[in-house]
């Protein structure tokens, strides 16, 4: 039958996020980041966030607690994974695959929409044209490309861990297009699904496999982190322009 059940997580709120809110709050055309995204640590609140985590999943039922973790190699992904195992009712192995990271930009990386705009004004104009799920951006991904790397990891997890709940820790991109692929949903359905409720950091959603079909039992809930009083935080803005 394969996987039953499938909780995506968000990594809690990383440097990045605070540096890009920063950037296109003030105008500015480029992310100051301390070192290449993949490497991006989480921010003081994300620590707190991803603990919120772990204490999160030591309430849940054994029917719904995860048997593994599947984890993106970025460093915020993989420290909020790290930081959700500690004292759990049992060890979880974690299992990091890259084709859960984030979505690659290309020469846009690190840049702001503005910068985007004023440094290149002709991939601003194809996007805008192309639309936000099939436009590639030069050296980078479109919404499209990460689709196909995330259903063919889906179904080495699906053969792999049969009969199990899998607990991923990834990105915003990322569980949003788990959950199109997972419901079939259309063009027009992803883009308002991701309009409609950005993934906020520390996130959980719950997917269940019913008679062969997904259902989402819950989705984008942040009620642990609002019981344990860490900071909800979204850091949505346009995220086709910056690492999130």
């Amino acid at each position: 039958m394969g996987v039953t059940a499938l909780t995506l997580v968000r990594h809690g709120e990383s440097i990045g996020n605070i540096a890009a809110s920063k950037a296109e709050s003030s105008g500015a055309e480029e992310i100051e980041l301390p070192s290449r995204d993949a490497d991006v640590p989480l921010s003081e609140t994300g620590v707190e966030q991803a603990d919120a985590l772990g204490r999160w999943l030591q309430s849940l039922s054994d029917d719904e607690f995860p048997d593994v973790v599947w984890c993106s190699p970025y460093v915020r992904a993989l420290e909020t994974a790290q930081r959700l195992r500690v004292n759990q009712r049992r060890d979880l192995d974690l299992i990091v695959d890259e084709r859960l990271r984030d979505r690659e930009l290309g020469i846009l990386d690190a840049l702001t929409k503005h910068g985007i705009i004023a440094r290149y004004p002709t991939e601003a104009a194809r996007r805008q044209h192309l639309g936000k799920y099939y436009y590639r951006p030069p050296g980078g991904e479109s919404w499209v490309d990460v689709a196909f790397r995330l259903r063919a990891a889906l179904g080495d997890i699906d053969r792999l861990e049969p009969d199990r709940t899998v607990l991923i820790v990834a990105h915003d991109a990322v569980v949003t297009i788990i959950r199109s692929l997972c419901e079939r949903l259309t063009e027009p359905e992803i883009l308002q699904l991701a309009r409609s409720t950005p993934v906020l950091n520390a996130s959980v959603s719950r997917l269940v496999r019913v008679d062969g079909s997904w259902t989402v039992d819950s989705y984008n809930v942040v009620e642990h982190l609002q019981d344990a009083g860490a900071a909800v935080t979204a850091h949505t803005g346009d995220r086709d322009a910056f690492p999130h």
